[in-house]
């Protein structure tokens, strides 16, 4: 049956490169797609969203990739499954793509095609061209992956970043050669527009969260090599979870998950109460909203988070490793990061009883070098620019 979809696949595929010749661009069709199609969310959603706002579905046809078309989303996009005739279809003939990550190596890019990569973070550990060693998913050939992402990152004609440092990483670690447009995140808009009491009540209420406990978000990044296959990652929680109950009976914890990992525990009914667990149906902007501390490590939360100005801890148990074997870092998190670094729950739990989480002159400072474009209209900006390039 594998080796029967294979072939289908590249079938199908072959007739897309033939398409691509023959059918012509449509004007008027944008093109979506978040996650690689996991879920609806990210900067592509928020442009989207902005785009709804300000009527322009009457003016564009708007069309959104997902792995699964059950996915409730407002307007009236047109939903397709990825890689499925539909999906090469929209490909043939859309004028302008937005997609937040790589795409498949069988993407053809017309002329007359304009794609704006919005990318996904804010970089702390290294990437692309300038990981020197790789461990990912059992891929360790460093040159390799070089070559890859130089192409795909080749058909990118305009790339969103939310400050100036993460302009001069992006282009020297994707070899970007077309247009940044240092804007800020669309995707961050909504932390500053909706950050109001009345807004995160009723954000709880339909999350179901209690009203009232403080609540913690644990949100970790991946690690390269801890996966099931390719594109499918572990979930290493290195916290004592019964310690951390028995000790903060005024919290909860989020447990959120890159979108690359899988879950596969019953985590949630063992902690019924005291942990709450969101898969990649729920956007991780909502939870952020709704959390008064967040907890993390290496990913790029920290800098989406401190839009809030909340507090934030950093729970950093393999730090070594991390930045000797997997990935390395742009910057010394132990001189940057605006907030108490740990390596175990005993350490975690006192910073939080002692509420000591905010290194003041450093948070401003973090504020000021990451997140000075974040005015709650970077969307507006982007869609400014999408107007213009759809002419």
């Amino acid at each position: 049956m594998k080796k029967i979809k294979k072939i289908i696949k590249k079938l199908i595929i072959s007739l897309y490169k033939v398409a691509t010749n023959i059918i012509p661009t449509s004007k008027n069709i944008i093109l979506f797609e978040s996650n690689l199609g996991r879920n609806y969310s990210g900067n592509p959603r928020y442009i989207y969203e902005k785009m709804l706002e300000e009527k322009l579905d009457s003016k564009y046809k708007f069309v959104w990739i997902f792995e699964n078309t059950e996915q409730n989303i407002p307007g009236n996009a047109i939903k397709v499954k990825r890689t499925r005739l539909l999906y090469f279809y929209y490909l043939c003939i859309a004028k302008m793509w937005v997609f937040d990550c790589r795409q498949p190596y069988f993407l053809i890019k017309k002329k007359d095609v304009v794609y704006i990569q919005t990318w996904h973070g804010t970089p702390l550990k290294k990437l692309a061209l300038d990981m020197n060693v790789l461990d990912m998913a059992g891929n360790t050939n460093v040159n390799e992956y070089h070559e890859q992402f130089k192409r795909a990152a080749s058909i990118w004609d305009y790339l969103i970043s939310p400050n100036e440092y993460s302009s001069e990483i992006f282009k020297r670690a994707f070899d970007f050669k077309g247009t940044i447009l240092e804007t800020g995140y669309p995707r961050n808009d909504g932390l500053i527009n909706n950050d109001n009491k009345e807004y995160i009540k009723t954000l709880k209420k339909s999350l179901g969260l209690p009203q009232d406990k403080k609540i913690i978000l644990y949100a970790p990044t991946w690690r390269d090599n801890e996966y099931y296959k390719p594109g499918k990652y572990k979930f290493n929680l290195a916290l004592d979870l019964e310690l951390m109950k028995k000790e903060l009976k005024d919290y909860v914890v989020i447990l959120k998950s890159h979108y690359l990992v899988e879950h596969n525990d019953d985590m949630e009914k063992e902690y019924e109460g005291f942990i709450y667990k969101y898969g990649n149906e729920i956007d991780i902007q909502k939870l952020y909203l709704v959390s008064d501390l967040l907890i993390t490590d290496y990913s790029s939360v920290m800098f989406d988070f401190s839009v809030l100005k909340r507090p934030m801890m950093f729970y950093t148990y393999d730090y070594e490793r991390y930045e000797k074997e997997l990935r390395g870092f742009y910057f010394d998190m132990k001189e940057e990061v605006p907030g108490p670094i740990v390596t175990n729950t005993n350490q975690l739990i006192k910073h939080i009883k002692e509420e000591n989480l905010i290194i003041e002159g450093k948070y401003e400072e973090f504020i000021q070098k990451y997140n000075s474009l974040e005015d709650g209209n970077s969307s507006s900006r982007i869609v400014n620019k999408i107007k213009e390039l759809m002419q």
